[in-house]
């Protein structure tokens, strides 16, 4: 006698650039749906199913289909691929990639990302675009400085420098620069201006959000954290709810000791360097400015830490060690909404 057929109350969804891959799981656990749908497909069928629990990795497109799928009234969450992934069975495809995310998905310790609103998407962009707008303009001044060194004219290293020395590298360097050369390096010069441009714009831009979100001027508070890191903290993670404690969020941005424990000894090596790789390098590169400017060092809460530490460890070492704290206390103005205080006794957990 044939098994009847239920509805499912999971679901797992492997999600691709057209077609997407649904399994479906009833409350015994066994696959009652299994189906290949198309982006449009998919909300119809799910439309017409009662409230469910849908899990799918967080990629591409997710937070545009969580979104979704929450109005519909389903349950919908999304994970971490490496989190999946240890419930992956026998050969890799689609559909056992669905049957693993359904699986993951029920496990109740699992780590869930929070989606992200439509503001959120926005400013995340914006920093994108900035981060490659930044890379691009970092090659061509390599390359320029890379082509003039080969014809005998060293540059220092540094935009600004190279700013200041190229109108002087092509009015009086006509016996070293071929005409061919000097219009190249017109050129790339002529690139590196219209970068430079669309980077301050962009990154005024990001800077006036900042100045309205209550957020980012709470985190704004903080030593070393300016409205580009505010801004990218607010875009990544929110109101920070996602994370019980500042620890955590350390962790999440790799700013913790990668563990190597075993047979009960713990052994710490050199920083995960896992999760957001953007935000982490942000962090770090706030904590250096604060080490630039070792005067105001009394004026922190952590300064006796701080200065403490500077005489054990290396720079460094020290910068990531900071960045860490500055972490922590981000997260605890973040999720508490309170301003930072300097002299104040609360703690980032």
């Amino acid at each position: 006698m044939s098994r009847k057929q239920s509805n499912p109350t999971v679901i797992g969804i492997d999600i691709g650039k057209n077609n997407f891959h649904l399994i479906g799981l009833d409350d015994a656990g066994e696959i009652v749906m299994r189906r290949k749908l198309s982006r449009r497909q998919l909300a119809e069928r799910l439309v017409n199913l009662p409230p469910c629990l849908i899990g799918m990795e967080a990629c591409v497109g997710a937070h545009y289909l969580s979104r979704r799928l929450l109005a519909l009234g389903h349950d919908a969450r999304m994970m971490p691929a490496q989190y999946v992934k240890p419930y992956l069975r026998g050969q890799k495809n689609d559909y056992r990639d669905a049957e693993a995310i359904a699986e993951a998905v029920q496990r109740p310790r699992m780590r869930f990302v929070t989606p992200k609103s439509v503001d959120q998407l926005d400013l995340q962009s914006m920093h994108r675009v900035r981060s490659r707008l930044v890379r691009h303009r970092t090659s061509v001044i390599n390359q320029i400085r890379t082509l003039l060194l080969e014809r005998g004219i060293p540059v220092r290293q540094g935009a600004r420098f190279l700013f200041a020395a190229l109108p002087e590298i092509l009015g009086q360097h006509g016996d070293l620069l071929s005409p061919r050369m000097e219009q190249l390096m017109m050129d790339l010069s002529g690139d590196l201006r219209h970068l430079d441009e669309r980077l301050e714009v962009i990154t005024e831009e990001i800077g006036a959000i900042a100045k309205e979100n209550q957020a980012c001027q709470r985190l704004m508070t903080v030593p070393g954290i300016g409205p580009v890191i505010a801004s990218a903290m607010v875009a990544t993670v929110g109101d920070g709810t996602a994370f019980d404690r500042g620890r955590d969020f350390a962790a999440f941005l790799g700013l913790v000791p990668r563990q190597m424990s075993t047979g009960g000894e713990t052994i710490l090596g050199r920083i995960s360097k896992r999760g957001n790789t953007y935000l982490r390098t942000l962090f770090i590169r706030g904590a250096k400015i604060i080490l630039m400017h070792s005067k105001n060092w009394p004026k922190h809460r952590f300064g006796p830490w701080l200065e403490a530490a500077s005489k054990r460890m290396h720079k460094n070492v020290l910068a990531v060690a900071l960045a860490n704290k500055l972490a922590r206390i981000a997260w605890s103005v973040l999720r508490h909404g309170d301003d930072y205080d300097p002299k104040g006794l609360f703690l980032a957990a």
